[in-house]
């Protein structure tokens, strides 16, 4: 297959190079495992992921949008993930063995880190608190999209030396460490459905780049190059790909149940509003916000004395459709106090 008819013959040492780590100054064989220039690029690579797995765990305990990308940036997981589908289009049984070890050992060490920060700081980490926990525990089906379109952008520039400056920006878009640290801060927080949550989205990116990327690279003329390079070829069996590519469907099962349960919660947001502003707005009262999480619908009322009945409001809440979902009602009690000045 050669549609994209990208990849030459000298590319192939720069694409095996960077994926498999053998790349090097001292390396005249790319697929050598054994050689000095692995065992460096090896470190190197631990040594970055412990780092981008701390930064991305700090900046999710502190909410901070901006350290969480530094993260991104840092973080090298990219690399052996797409060295995964690299082997698969080569079938280089070997090189996929040392890949996904990379990307399974990395995830758990990224994960470690993060409970381990967790010991430390006080407080729980959460969803219900946390923007960044919050944005990466409910994955759904859009995610999947993203994920996929991040994946062929990944695949393609890295077959194309002359659009591979954008590999950083790729690094952003799609969520790998993030999802890890959050993996670890809940676990030791004790919330163990965010934990899951985190570590879906987490795979469901991998295999997104794994199956984008072989098919990226097999458009574009990779083991022709191959050939044309004198490198062994593995034959390449059609099953492989019904494989990688039923792997990422099977994720639509678990994402498409929280796209479910977010346009539920916004249609029950949207008809919970509807009754209670109308009824709030005869007591001269407002209702200022009304959310969902967790199966608990929280309303919360604002106005001055004197203060509603919870339980009316609780039964006007039930007229939308909340089936199932746990009630909370806040109140809060408004006015205002006058503190004349006093003579001197």
């Amino acid at each position: 297959m050669d549609i994209l008819g990208t990849v030459t013959k000298n590319d192939i040492d720069r694409i095996t190079g960077n994926l498999f780590m053998t790349g090097g100054s001292d390396s005249t064989n790319f697929l050598d495992f054994t050689g000095a220039a692995h065992r460096r690029n090896v470190i190197n690579f631990w040594v970055l992921l412990i780092l981008a797995g701390v930064i991305a765990s700090v900046g999710v305990v502190a909410d901070a949008t901006a350290t969480v990308i530094g993260a991104m940036i840092v973080a090298p997981l990219m690399t052996p993930i797409l060295g995964t589908a690299l082997a698969l289009v080569l079938v280089k049984k070997e090189a996929l063995k040392r890949c996904l070890y990379l990307v399974i050992g990395g995830a758990v060490a990224v994960i470690a880190v993060g409970f381990l920060l967790g010991l430390i700081i006080q407080g729980e980490v959460s969803a219900a608190t946390n923007s960044q926990v919050s944005g990466r525990v409910s994955p759904k089906l859009i995610d999947l999209v993203g994920a996929i379109a991040t994946g062929l952008v990944g695949a393609y520039a890295l077959t194309r030396k002359e659009v591979s400056d954008t590999l950083p920006g790729v690094a952003i878009a799609i969520s790998l460490v993030p999802p890890l640290a959050v993996v670890g801060l809940t676990l030791e927080s004790g919330q163990f459905g965010e934990s899951m949550g985190a570590l879906i989205l987490f795979g469901m990116n991998v295999s997104a780049i794994i199956a984008t990327g072989t098919l990226v690279m097999l458009a574009s003329g990779l083991r022709q190059a191959v050939r044309d390079s004198d490198y062994e070829l593995g034959e390449f069996r059609g099953v492989t790909l019904v494989l990688v590519i039923a792997i990422l469907a099977l994720y639509t099962i678990p994402l498409g149940y929280g796209s479910y349960q977010v346009a539920r919660e916004q249609y029950v947001i949207a008809e919970t509003r509807a009754v209670t502003e109308e009824w709030a707005e005869d007591r001269n009262w407002a209702i200022s916000d009304v959310s969902v999480f967790q199966n608990t619908l929280t309303v919360t009322a604002v106005g001055r004395p004197p203060e509603l009945d919870a339980e009316e409001l609780r039964a006007e809440v039930e007229r939308a459709n909340v089936a199932g979902l746990d009630i909370k009602v806040n109140l809060i009690i408004g006015g205002t106090i006058d503190l004349p000045a006093t003579n001197p």
